[in-house]
């Protein structure tokens, strides 16, 4: 299957995914740090999920954004981590046609409400430290709920798009997918009929949704500091830093690593650079969010001290 013949094909029920490396010795190290990555994410986010759901003290609307990102990212790696982990103890590693699907909606899905989440947060810290008294009567519970929906049913209607465009050609020259797992513009790549439009059309909405989400984060921290500028006590000021730190730690690493990835220029754009970005951050970014939210804020750090203390009492 590995020398597919360059013909024009009406019809594909799987295809290859030529994954990480090529070389057989380096497949078994790979497994074992790529399951201790998305191992350490799995019960990270979870972890994450849970104790913002539980604590009484985690019930302010920061938080509920919190539970949302630790959701994403245990979404987007759970649609790439496990047949990935699969793939490098299988002989063949072959994904259906209609898992690849799935795999690309669900991927798209998630990544993109990972940006837009990033500027809700934004906008979240933004009303905390400009308007603190008015914090909780402007981040009503509608108004939270709404700015959560909003990007989750943008990103889906956008997957979706997406994936009916490229998968919507029945004819393809090769079922070999240059990456380890199915993304659009590798599928876009072994496609017969001319792509272009449809490439230049997704590059330019990722183009879009990255910058019109990094104008909204830098919009609300130039406010932000502006507003700690203006603070007269030095604690205050420190305060209002630390309550920014988590995220903002989290926005430079996730935008820095998409801008690579998207708006390299088209030189030296290629897939081993992009395999590269991609790991990091379908798969490293996703293990590193709730690491950072915990080592870096107190109140977490508190309610999962809490949460263990009654664990223990309860098993003594």
């Amino acid at each position: 299957m590995d020398n597919w013949n360059e013909t024009k094909w009406t019809r594909v029920t799987e295809f290859i995914l030529r994954g990480i490396t090529d070389f057989p010795e380096l497949q078994i190290p790979l497994f074992i740090v790529f399951l201790i990555i998305y191992t350490v994410t799995a019960l990270g986010n979870l972890g994450l999920i849970i104790l913002t759901k539980i604590d009484s003290r985690l019930k302010t609307p920061m938080y509920f954004f919190l539970r949302n990102l630790a959701f994403i990212d245990l979404g987007y790696s759970t649609a790439i981590g496990p047949k990935m982990l699969g793939n490098f103890v299988m002989e063949r590693n072959t994904i259906s046609y209609a898992g690849c699907a799935t795999q690309l909606v669900v991927f798209i899905t998630f990544i993109i409400s990972e940006l837009f989440m990033l500027s809700v947060m934004a906008y979240d810290r933004y009303v905390a430290i400009c308007n603190p008294l008015l914090y909780m009567v402007i981040m009503s519970d509608r108004l939270c709920c709404l700015l959560v929906a909003i990007p989750y049913l943008y990103s889906t209607s956008l997957a979706l798009v997406t994936t009916i465009k490229i998968f919507n050609s029945s004819s393809w020259k090769s079922n070999v997918i240059s990456h380890f797992y199915c993304d659009s513009l590798p599928l876009l790549s072994i496609l017969w009929n001319d792509a272009k439009d449809v490439e230049l059309i997704i590059l330019s909405l990722s183009a879009v949704n990255l910058v019109s989400s990094l104008l909204v984060v830098l919009l609300s921290y130039a406010l932000i500091l502006v507003a700690i500028l203006r603070m007269n006590s030095a604690e205050g000021r420190r305060k209002a830093f630390s309550t920014c730190g988590s995220h903002l730690t989290v926005v430079v690493v996730f935008y820095s690593t998409l801008t690579f990835m998207y708006l390299q220029p088209k030189s030296s754009h290629s897939f081993d650079t992009d395999k590269m970005a991609s790991v990091f951050y379908t798969l490293v970014i996703p293990m590193l969010n709730p690491l950072i939210y915990s080592l870096r804020n107190k109140e977490v750090k508190g309610a999962l001290k809490k949460a263990l203390e009654n664990r223990l009492k309860c098993v003594l």
